[in-house]
């Protein structure tokens, strides 16, 4: 629970600061992104660059199926990435793909570093 809420708030903060406004929605999928970069990070035995690649494609999958969610099917148009170069029916893009690469490898040596503090 702890990992999950440190991931909504992170999230959040972070899409304060770039977007300027967020929503709670993204909170949720902060958390569970976060979550599942921390499994990434505490259960398999991969090298760092491996771990951010496949944290990377974790959090776009999980963007895609939120925005199928949010966005297309309950309509609440949270995000909208049409504009963008190669992206997919306007949910994710490679460009944000590549910024959750940049993200993942500094989480996940975040999500490193609290395992062996908090459960060690």
């Amino acid at each position: 629970m702890f990992v999950y809420t440190l991931g909504a708030i992170g999230y959040g903060a972070i899409e304060l600061l770039w977007r300027g406004h967020t929503h709670w929605t993204m909170l949720l999928t902060g958390g569970l992104c976060f979550l599942l970069i921390y499994l990434v990070a505490t259960r398999l035995a991969l090298p760092l660059p491996l771990s951010g690649v496949l944290c990377a494609a974790l959090i776009t999958a999980v963007e895609l199926f939120t925005g199928l969610l949010v966005n297309r099917a309950l309509g609440w148009n949270v995000w909208d990435y049409s504009s963008l170069p190669l992206n997919l029916s306007g949910q994710i893009c490679l460009l944000y793909s590549f910024y959750w690469l940049l993200l993942s490898i500094p989480a996940v040596t975040l999500c490193r570093l609290l395992r062996r503090v908090l459960f060690s």
